[in-house]
This record gives C-alpha cells, structure tokens and sequence, in this order.
C-alpha cells in the first residue's frame, strides 16, 4: 500500500519546480494511501489538497495547515469528520463517498466559520431521515450543501424542527453503530479463518507449493539433475495449474457477496493487488532465459554479428595490401568499454559488452593489425594487412633497356667490367621488359642482345697475341 513520502510529494510538485515547503497545490488522488501523514509539517503553505481515491480512513495531521482552502478527501474510508478545527482557512470541504455513519461529527466544522460547501452524498448518514435539515441547522455557515444552495427559508426551517430532527438522527446513529459493529465481527472472523486456513496449507506444502513427506530424505544427485533437465517442463506446468487455480479463486473472490464496509473495499484492494502480484510472478517464470549469442557455428565457421547495431564499412586497401573496418562507436564512449579481437578470418568488438563480428574477405595477420579511435567522428578503425605480398613494377625489377645501339654497348662495357664467374655471355643475365609483356599484337618478346665477344683462334692470320690481355677464366 502507498504512504505519504517526500520523493512522492516531491514528484507531485512540478509545477512548483519540485520544491515543497512552498507548495500551495498538491495532488496526491490514487496512490492507495491509507494514512494521512507528515504533510502539515512539511506544505504548511497548502491551499488545495486533493486525496481522493485513496484508501484513508482517518482525517488526521492536517490541523496546521490554516491556509488550507480546499480539501477533497472524495472515496475514500473515513467513518467520522474529525480534526478539521485547526483549518481557519477552510471553505470547501468534499466527503462523497465515504462511510460516514455518525452525522453528528459535522458538529466539529462549526469551528471552521469560513466553511461554505460541503458534500456528504454517498455516504451512509445521507440515507438518514432528516440529514439534509439536521446539517444545515448545526453549520448555520454552509451555503451549499452537496451541491445544492441553501436558502434562507430553507435554513428557518431546519432550526424550528431541529430538536425533533436530532432525536431522529440519534436513534439512526445508534442502529447504524450497532449494525457496523457486528459487519467488523463478521469481517474479522472470515479474516482469522483465511489466516487458518493459509496456516494450514503452509506446513503441508513447501515454498515452491509442492508437497513433502515428513522425512528429510534428500533426492541424489542423478535424480536431481533430472528435475534440472526436466525444469521447463514442469515450469511450464506449474505454471498452468497455478493460473487454473487463481482464475477460480478469483472468479469465486468476485461471485461471493459483501458487505459495503472499509473493511471489504480493503479486502478488494488486496485481492486485486495479489492477483497482480501473481501474475507478474507467473510471468517472470514464463519469460526464458536468453540463449546466449552464437558467435562460432557448430562446424567451426564465423558467423556475422552485430548485436550493438553499429553502423561500419569495410573496405579493402590494395594500395596498401591491407583490409579497413571502420566501426561507427558512439563518438564519447570510453576507450575501456571497447575490446577487439582480430583473427586470421574475422574480427569481432565488444562494445559494453555486446559483440560484432565480422567475417573477412581475405585471411589477414592478428599480430600485425592495429586499432585505433578516430579523433574527429570518435570511429574505431580497424587496419588488418593482409598475408602475403603483392609484386609490384617498382620493386625487384630492372628499368627497361633501351634499343638504342650506344645504349647497348654502354651496358654491355658495364657489365664486361664485372667478375663473370657463372656464365660467360651477359645475354643471358638480361632481364624482361616487364612494362611490355600485354601488347595487342602477339609478338615474341624483346630482349637486349649484347654484342658477342668474338674471340680470333690462333690459326686466323691476323692474330697478334697481346701478353697484357689478361687469360680468360
């Protein structure tokens, strides 16, 4: 059940930017409060206060609020109007629907001068004979009562018959408070025998509303697992006998008759309360536990996941022979909340503890990739290389050789100059022109031919043998 708390008065007091010492206005209809509390030492300023539709059943603690206009304390269980003296400001007053039975405690608003509209419909004292002529005789300062003025001949009226009216309203009192005491018999009776009756059941039955034996045997642990493995099932079960059995119960709370009583409307409030309870348990049980988040198939393959609903782009970099994921993290995330994981095939991010994953075009190297946060958009950048290398036309090839004669023998002076210990013609150490190897026309291709060395045999007449040329090796 509600009480009168500073957080709910504080909720309440908006218009008043939350502050409350100050508050003239407050609302508090609806909460299921059973007890009028703390309120005059905490809004003495008040001067409307709205209660209606609660569950009070006394009017208490609000005599210091003497600015106090208006007060609605409509539906709720007030039985008698009672301290209400110390409320100077008071003018309007609404008791609709209550249980006031003894209609001589309007008495105690004779105090409150400034009183000028009063309702009392639906409660029992306005089914009195003479309850109309009896109010407006004892508060001569009322205007309006239940919405209706009152006139001056009206009022005249009233006191003339006022002594005989009076013996009439006692006479009912008195019958009304002999019948009201034997309803609170009749209720507390039926209370004590639910309490037996819950008694009862609880030592038959366990906790979870199973039924024991009297000895203390205690299941193995193979029998256990089993009802472990069975759970869901018999949850589910459970579950479905106790919505039978709480749909009868309620059907049969609903089909019983009772009496218009504080007790009853009590009674009602607790059982639409449980019935909530209840099912808000029954569906706790129902909801089941989330499977965790498949990352890895059972045959081994990476699946795609993106459980935080990031947005990304990947894009692979030939240029540099490497592969970017560029992952849209939330620009003030902190770094440490962030975790990555590069693999050979995918790579997966917890963000706050959440996955994505991402399986890769190309097999990447982990040891080799970085991370890092973008400083303008807050993005991570993921840069994966890729394994193995790419040839390139400006790495591990000679420059193409020009056709040129001079050019020919330039380069063969060069390399005649080199110790050729392998091979004697330095045509065969020529490299391919690389750049033309796709022509359109199909032709063979070119290569630089070096002039062959032609070396004169000692039968050739012209022969001069020179002693400072060196021997070939």
């Amino acid at each position: 059940m509600g009480r009168i708390t500073e957080d709910l008065i504080r909720r309440n007091a908006e218009h008043n930017d939350c502050i409350i010492f100050s508050l003239e206005e407050l609302s508090l209809h609806q909460q299921e409060i059973e007890r009028l509390e703390h309120i005059d030492k905490w809004c003495r300023d008040l001067k409307i206060l709205y209660l209606q539709n609660n569950l009070i059943g006394k009017i208490e603690n609000v005599s210091k609020l003497k600015k106090l206009e208006y007060l609605n304390l409509a539906l709720n269980n007030i039985e008698k109007i009672e301290n209400l003296e110390g409320c100077e400001g008071l003018t309007k007053l609404d008791l609709t629907v209550n249980f006031i039975g003894e209609l001589s405690s309007v008495k105690t608003l004779q105090h409150n001068i400034h009183l000028k509209e009063l309702f009392l419909m639906g409660n029992p004292c306005a089914d009195f004979d003479g309850y109309r002529q009896f109010v407006v005789a004892t508060l001569q300062q009322l205007k309006w009562l239940d919405g209706r003025e009152i006139e001056r001949s009206e009022r005249i009226q009233a006191l003339q018959d006022f002594p005989v009216v009076e013996q009439q309203i006692r006479e009912q009192e008195k019958a009304y408070c002999l019948k009201r005491a034997k309803d609170k018999e009749e209720t507390q009776r039926k209370l004590q025998e639910e309490e037996n009756k819950g008694e009862k059941e609880g030592r038959h039955t366990g906790f979870d509303g199973r039924w024991y034996t009297d000895i203390g045997a205690t299941l193995p642990s193979s029998e256990e697992s089993k009802d472990d493995v069975q759970a869901p099932e018999i949850q589910e079960g459970e579950c479905k006998k106790k919505k039978l059995d709480n749909g009868e119960d309620d059907l049969e709370f609903w089909n019983k008759p009772s009496l218009y009583t504080p007790e009853s409307r009590l009674e009602t409030l607790r059982h639409v309360e449980k019935q909530r309870k209840d099912q808000e348990k029954l569906s706790e049980k129902k909801k089941k536990v989330k499977p965790p988040r498949v990352l890895i198939s059972e045959n081994g393959r990476a699946l795609n996941v993106n459980e935080p609903k990031l947005d990304f782009s990947l894009r692979d970099d030939e240029k540099r022979n490497q592969i970017v994921l560029d992952l849209a993290v939330y620009r003030y995330m902190d770094t440490s909340l962030i975790d990555v994981d590069v693999q050979p095939t995918y790579v997966r991010v917890m963000v706050k503890g959440k996955p994505f994953q991402l399986v890769l075009p190309a097999e990447v190297k982990p040891d080799s990739s970085s991370a890092r946060r973008a400083q303008t958009t807050g993005h991570l950048v993921v840069y994966m290389p890729k394994v193995g290398e790419v040839i390139t036309g400006c790495q591990g090839t000679s420059k193409p050789v020009k056709s040129t004669p001079d050019g020919s023998r330039e380069q063969t002076h060069k390399r005649s100059q080199q110790m050729e210990r392998l091979e004697v013609d330095p045509s065969k150490r020529a490299f391919p022109d690389v750049a033309n190897i796709v022509q359109e026309k199909k032709h063979t291709p070119r290569r630089v031919q070096a002039e062959p060395i032609i070396i004169p045999s000692e039968e050739d007449p012209d022969f001069e043998d020179n002693p400072e040329v060196p021997p070939l090796i």
